[in-house]
């Protein structure tokens, strides 16, 4: 939910929820090793107005469909055996974008950079 502080706790309200700093603690975790420019140390190339919505867009296609996340997993119909003498497998590894329907599978990061991508609509204003 983006906006202003009003409209964000209205959204959140609405909804029976408040706002959590825990949540936006943990996104800037999420991101601070992976975009030079919000990290402590990064690449001063990186840094700047010019290169954080190219860098962002690299980490939130990432995030999203190539890095399987513990949280969105899904159970295996039938366990799949291992080789050795661990357990069998009882999860698929799930990626948030396979939890919402985006996609099937997870993609590697060459399948995020050769896609193409429709143009997003302009921002509606309310």
């Amino acid at each position: 939910m983006c906006g202003t502080l009003e409209r964000v706790q209205g959204g959140l309200s609405a909804g029976g929820r408040k706002l959590n700093t825990a949540f936006l603690a943990r996104r800037t975790r999420d991101i601070r090793p992976r975009v030079a420019a919000v990290g402590r140390r990064g690449n001063p190339l990186g840094q700047g107005e010019a290169g954080m919505p190219q860098q962002l867009a690299v980490f939130h296609a990432s995030h999203n469909f190539v890095l399987p996340q513990a949280s969105v997993r899904q159970p295996l119909p039938v366990p799949v055996p291992t080789t050795g003498t661990g357990s069998a497998k009882v999860w698929r590894p799930c990626t948030p974008a396979m939890a919402a329907g985006v996609t099937d599978h997870v993609w590697t990061l060459q399948d995020v950079v050769r896609s193409r991508v429709p143009p997003w609509p302009p921002p509606q204003t309310v």
